[in-house]
């Protein structure tokens, strides 16, 4: 019998990838904090969740689109980050505006880092744990 590692890890890998671009959000809006005119940004992972979840099960997500190569030498277009894969959402401010436009709320941006990174690290523990099960499972049925 034959082990599939994706449907034992499949689902917590992506979530892994979209939890690892989410945080290169996070931290790009906090790097700007002080940018004037800068619009923070955010993954929405229940979407990208549905999202990779769709292209992992072969189905065509609503936002895949192929960009059309007219020379053989330009490059594919495709991109490895998940967040690619959908539209980026603007945070809309819950403070009023200073007046330099910028809409980075540095305390909630850091709040928001911290839970993404602890879900992160739930994801990574909880693949961890598979794996080591697997490993176990594979280390006493062959003795």
């Amino acid at each position: 019998m034959a082990i599939n590692l994706d449907k034992l890890v499949g689902f917590h890998q992506s979530a892994l990838a979209i939890r690892t671009d989410r945080m290169e959000v996070i931290a790009g809006n906090l790097a700007n904090a002080n940018t004037p005119g800068y619009k923070a940004k955010d993954i929405d992972f229940n979407k990208a969740m549905k999202s990779a979840v769709r292209s992992s099960s072969g189905k065509p997500a609503a936002s895949d689109s192929q960009m059309m190569r007219t020379h053989e030498n330009h490059l594919s277009g495709s991109s490895s980050s998940v967040a690619s894969n959908f539209d980026m959402q603007y945070r809309v401010p819950l403070q009023p505006d200073t007046g330099d436009g910028n809409t980075v709320e540095v305390q909630a941006e850091r709040n928001r880092f911290l839970d993404n990174s602890l879900r992160y690290q739930a994801s990574l523990t909880f693949v961890n744990g598979k794996i080591k099960g697997m490993k176990k499972a594979l280390g006493s049925g062959g003795q």
